[in-house]
Order: structure tokens, then sequence, then C-alpha cells
């Protein structure tokens, strides 16, 4: 019993996590349960190739666009003037630290909550395959790389790409990992969370 309890605190605390790191709720979406808001994550520095992510417990008072998404993020905050790129970036490291985390524990219940219900059936049926052939899972090593790749409006859906390269660890042997991840959110929607809404390998 006291181990279940352990257990359930360490979860709610990584949902915590994540839930402060992404925005703050007005109220739980359906089906889904959200902790109280806190404080942002401390900074940190970014690995490699002398890019670095900034961190900020408050946001830019005038947010600043930059780089080959410039135009889809300030697209993405004239809908939304709560949205700034910086402090996304910083919410989106956290997401990748904890869900990447959780699919190597095979936490599905940890899961549930960050990520669509297409995503979530595809790697729901990855972990169930790694359990039943008893491989060792991946395992985050360190972050190299964090930058918003793509940004734009489909009606009411803000999306953002994110580019991730992260080397990962089975115990034994490590590999690069190169990925987009785009995070979605309905700006009209009271909940301010973004859910993982796609994956891709990326070159």
């Amino acid at each position: 019993m006291v181990e279940v309890l352990i257990l359930s605190a360490i979860a709610l605390f990584v949902l915590f996590r994540l839930y402060v790191a992404l925005g703050r709720d007005d109220g739980p979406p359906e089906g889904r349960t959200r902790p109280e808001p806190g404080a942002m994550p401390s900074p940190q520095a970014d690995g490699e190739a002398g890019h670095s992510v900034e961190f900020s417990a408050e946001p830019d008072p005038e947010p600043v666009f930059t780089g080959p998404a410039a135009g889809g993020l300030e697209e993405i905050y004239q809908a939304d003037r709560s949205f700034h790129p910086r402090q996304f970036l910083q919410g989106a490291r956290g997401a990748y630290e904890m869900i990447v985390d959780a699919f190597a524990r095979g936490d599905r219940a940890m899961l549930g909550p960050m990520l669509d219900d297409d995503v979530y059936e595809a790697w729901d049926a990855a972990i169930a395959e790694r359990e039943a052939s008893g491989a060792e899972p991946w395992r985050l090593l360190r972050i190299k790389r964090t930058e918003i790749e793509a940004a734009g409006m489909e009606g009411n859906i803000a999306r953002v790409a994110v580019r991730y390269e992260a080397e990962l660890g089975d115990g034994e042997k490590t590999k690069t990992a190169r990925e987009i991840w785009t995070f979605m959110r309905n700006v009209t929607s009271a909940d301010p969370n973004w859910l993982l809404d796609d994956v891709e390998i990326a070159s």
C-alpha cells in the first residue's frame, strides 16, 4: 500500500511539471485531470552546437518572432495573446523529457493526458510490443538541440512543430534521435495545455 502511494505521488509530480511548463489550467478538459499550477522550471542550457534555450518565469512583454517559423508564430500570437515562443519552447523541452521518460517506463497513465489519441494508440502498441519481446527501452541521456521548425493556425487550432536532437541509451549502446514533434491546441479553449499531435523522423 505504501509503495502504491509513493508511485502515485511521483506520477502526480511529473504531471505537475508538464502542466506548469506548458501553461496554466483554468479547468480540466473533458476526460483529463490536471494538477494545480505552480512555478516554472529552472533555467537550463541546451547542449552542443552553441544552441541554447532561454528560460523565463514570465512571458516576454513583446515577443520577438524570428527564424523560418516567424510568420506562423506571429499568427498564433495574434489569435492567442498569451502565446510566447520562448516560453513555449521551454515547455516543449520539458514535455520531451517527461514523455520520453514515461514511454521508456511504459507508463501509459502518464502518457494519456499528454498525447493526442492517435499518438497514444501508436505508442501504446509500441510499449506492448516491447514488453512482449523483453527489449530494453531507450532512455533519454541528454537533449542536444531544441528549436521551433514550423508553426501556424488551422482554423482555431494552433500547431507548432519542434525539432529535437537527443542522445538516447539502452544501458549498452547509445544513439542520436532526430525527430520533429508537433504540438496542437485549440486557442478558443480555456485549457492552455498543448497535446503532442504528431511525431516524425527528422533528417
